[in-house]
């Protein structure tokens, strides 16, 4: 048993195409959240990771260095 559960959680993970951005989304998606990876370039690979290690992850590109950035990103989401 797991003292650390994410199950059934979403995350938010920016800059999460490289680096500890990358590190992060993977540790959130071994926990059990299902990761959306944000960043300015396509995370592919961070999704690629979270798949082969059965976890559940989606990309959106976007920069946050613009306020208005978020706006909608979630709109129609549970």
């Amino acid at each position: 048993m797991s003292m650390f559960s994410l199950n059934g959680k979403r995350a938010l993970v920016t800059g999460a195409n490289t680096g500890i951005g990358q590190a992060i989304a993977v540790g959130l998606a071994q926990a059990g959240a299902s990761v959306v990876c944000a960043g300015r370039r396509a995370c592919d690979a961070t999704v690629a990771l979270i798949a082969q290690a059965g976890g559940t992850a989606s990309s959106v590109l976007v920069d946050f260095a613009d306020p208005m950035a978020g706006q909608g990103l979630f709109d129609g989401a549970p």
